[in-house]
């Protein structure tokens, strides 16, 4: 029997939960069939969900047919927990698109279509709602084609034996369709007039070809052809005997259990089994680059063999118990093999986006949020929403809640308005807080444009660390990146550690704007310790102030950059309004493709930054009276388009920050003193380590 996990993915409202039902139904999974408008949906376990009536957590459905046993995640459609889907196509071995026959594709379908791309998930498209006036087969597959791709195949008319044949016009063209994107298929398809089924398998896991089908989920119309060619075009994939498991989630169950839902990759993973894992402060990627002991530069990964326990961040913990959930309920179990999604009771030091056993942890989530909030505690006291707030962002990492000890505020970063509802409510209905948050604001970040060496030296009293950093600029969208090329004569492994997590640990900040610094690579180049009076603490103050020293040397050269996020948009206007949408997006600062023509409308493809077309689409709608359509998709993060304004709009003094400070700390005489940073390079006690700072 077949074991496949695949996911359920579709803009808001394209009845993506309605299918899961269906396919729940058809299979004899559920009795009744459930229905989002009226708050039985079988997958939508949370009140919130069914009060709202959309998705906002992930959750798993067990689906047993003929040859076939399907965990089904169903993901959210709302652009607000865009995230928490991402997060979700690292488990998948399948894909199952929703799209809207009404609506046709929107602009957070394109930016599922890119996510399906980047993390190379098979993908399966069922176009809903084809009962619906409007809604024409002809037009939606060419729209697919047109815009996704031209493997995008109908596969409707020939799922059932008795379809397949030169007779069935459908057929025939869905095969010479299917022959014309591979070689090998078109091959067969010559000599046979037919395509084998294990080719066609073949092709939709190179992502080659991409069965679509249409109906109505709501009216169980195509939903059982669909399970029968989904059934019989998926492939398992094959696991091998060494453990591995990839994390995709973390929640709390109503008793306050902490579960790691996770997708078991290799082996069998049993109740209480001691699982080891790196910490969300531990090297990236599960490397770390280090000395070799005669100078060298080597880089080692915890997959290694020979990996040195010391040289990366790890934790070790038992697996109580396995659960296995569908819906709301879960059954207890001993093991279970590679391909099963579970939760684990019992670990917590785990993170969305980790991996244990040989898998490696995941790279960054594309999709960011690109506001910031600040908490209005009422009448709650501060530090237990802070507490609360540490706990969701256990769950959702992106959140980001971050203490200001200078303003004695609670600053997190959200995806948008919908997101923030449902955090104040579940603040509410779990913790009993009832809080409010201030208007979002523009979360700007930071970059260098040279290379520049930082030094941190601390040394009050009995208290001794130097540390030197080299900061360097990345191309943009790579986030940070941790490296050590010091030799492990000069300042010993466990020093090196320690100072690259305390790199990490936490996030430091630019010293523009004081937004969060991205797109560099801080590599430790030379330290110094004291036999005798070198503590942990000393070498975290020591490269908190090298890190920032290096930021202050970079903004007196004028290096320093500011960042902003932009929005990749799409724009459909009448034809006579196209000059109107023009003039607005250059007045934004954006940029923008040769309008293209289609029907009566002109659409326009391009990017603005995000500060400026937040609120556009209230003005698309008033100057096209309601005929006008905008979607935006988060595009990264580019040179802030008015620097100058937001940086004297900040006023923000590195200088005054005391908790980010870029000074050093030397001693003389028995006692300790402060250096301000540009005198460090006169008092520190190592020479420069990197060639650029003597040119």
């Amino acid at each position: 029997m077949k074991r496949i996990v695949t996911g359920i993915l579709a803009h808001v409202d394209a009845g993506k939960t309605t299918l899961s039902e269906a396919l729940l139904y058809a299979t004899g999974q559920v009795r009744r069939l459930g229905r989002v408008d009226h708050g039985d949906a079988f997958l939508d376990t949370n009140a919130m969900e069914r009060q709202r009536g959309i998705t906002i957590f992930t959750e798993p459905a067990i689906i047993k047919a003929d040859g076939l046993t399907l965990t089904l995640l169903d993901t959210p459609g709302h652009v607000d927990f865009s995230a928490e889907t991402e997060r979700t196509l690292r488990v998948l071995d399948y894909a199952i698109l929703v799209i809207s026959g009404t609506d046709g594709i929107q602009g957070h379908t394109e930016t599922l279509w890119r996510l399906l791309a980047r993390y190379q998930v098979p993908t399966f498209v069922f176009i809903n709602k084809m009962d619906a006036s409007g809604a024409d087969k002809a037009t939606l597959l060419n729209q697919l084609k047109q815009r996704f791709s031209d493997g995008c195949i109908d596969f409707t008319g020939f799922t059932g034996a008795g379809e397949r044949g030169a007779d069935n016009p459908v057929f025939a063209d869905a095969m010479e369709a299917i022959a014309m994107q591979d070689e090998s298929a078109m091959n067969a398809y010559l000599e046979a007039g037919t395509v084998p089924d294990g080719t066609i398998r073949t092709m939709i896991v190179h992502r080659e070809i991409f069965p679509c089908f249409f109906g109505s989920a709501l009216k169980m119309e195509g939903v059982e052809a669909f399970m029968s060619g989904f059934e019989r075009y998926v492939e398992e994939p094959r696991y091998g005997n060494e453990f591995g498991v990839r994390i995709y989630k973390v929640s709390h169950d109503a008793q306050g259990n902490r579960l790691t839902w996770m997708k078991v990759t290799g082996g069998d993973l049993k109740a209480k089994t001691l699982l080891s894992g790196i910490t969300r402060g531990g090297v990236e990627n599960g490397a770390i680059t280090g000395s070799d002991g005669d100078g060298s530069t080597v880089q080692r990964s915890v997959a290694d063999d020979d990996a040195p326990v010391d040289s990366v961040a790890l934790w070790h913990e038992k697996a109580d118990q396995v659960r296995v959930y569908s819906g709301a309920k879960f059954t207890t179990v001993d093991s279970v093999p590679a391909g099963t999604v579970c939760a684990v009771t019992g670990l917590t030091r785990t993170f969305p986006g980790a991996g244990l056993g040989f898998e490696r942890n995941g790279e960054s989530p594309i999709l960011q949020p690109v506001l910031t909030y600040t908490l209005l505690p009422g009448e709650c006291d501060i530090h237990k929403c802070l507490v609360a707030l540490r706990e969701l962002e256990d769950e959702d990492p992106l959140l980001h809640v971050v203490w200001q000890t200078r303003l004695e505020e609670v600053h997190l970063q959200l995806m948008g308005a919908v997101q923030l509802e449902i955090i104040q409510q579940m603040m509410h209905d779990r913790f009993g807080l009832d809080v409010s948050f201030g208007p979002g604001s523009i979360l700007y970040k930071e970059t260098i444009a040279k290379p520049i060496e930082g030094v941190g030296h601390f040394e009050p009293l009995r208290h001794y660390a130097e540390t030197h950093v080299l900061l360097e600029p990345l191309p943009a969208g790579s986030g940070m990146r941790y490296a050590t090329i010091c030799s492990e004569d000069v300042l010993d492994r466990n020093w090196q550690r320690l100072i690259l997590q305390h790199c990490q640990e936490r996030e430091h900040l630019g010293v523009l704007t004081g937004s969060p610094i991205t797109d560099m690579r801080i590599t430790l180049l030379v330290g110094r310790a004291h036999l005798k009076h070198t503590e942990g603490g000393d070498f975290r103050q020591a490269t908190y102030r090298a890190i920032r020293q290096g930021l202050m040397e970079t903004k007196r050269q004028g290096d320093c950059r500011l960042l902003e996020p932009w929005y990749g948009f799409r724009l459909e206007v009448p034809q006579d309004m196209v000059g109107h949408a023009m003039a607005d997006v250059q007045r934004m600062g954006g940029t923008f493709e040769t309008p293209i023509p289609d029907g009566e409308y002109m659409v326009l493809d391009g990017t603005a930054p995000v500060a400026e077309m937040q609120d556009y689409a209230m003005d698309v709608n008033a100057y096209t009276h309601g005929r006008g359509h905008l979607s935006c998709v988060f595009a990264g993060y580019r040179p802030c388009h008015n620097a100058d304004e937001v940086i004297e709009d900040a006023a923000y003094d590195p200088e005054a920050d005391l908790e980010n400070t870029p000074d050093s700390v030397f001693c003389a005489h028995g006692a300790g003193y402060p250096v301000k940073w540009y005198k460090v390079p006169e008092f520190m006690h190592l020479g420069y380590a990197w060639s650029g700072m003597g040119e």
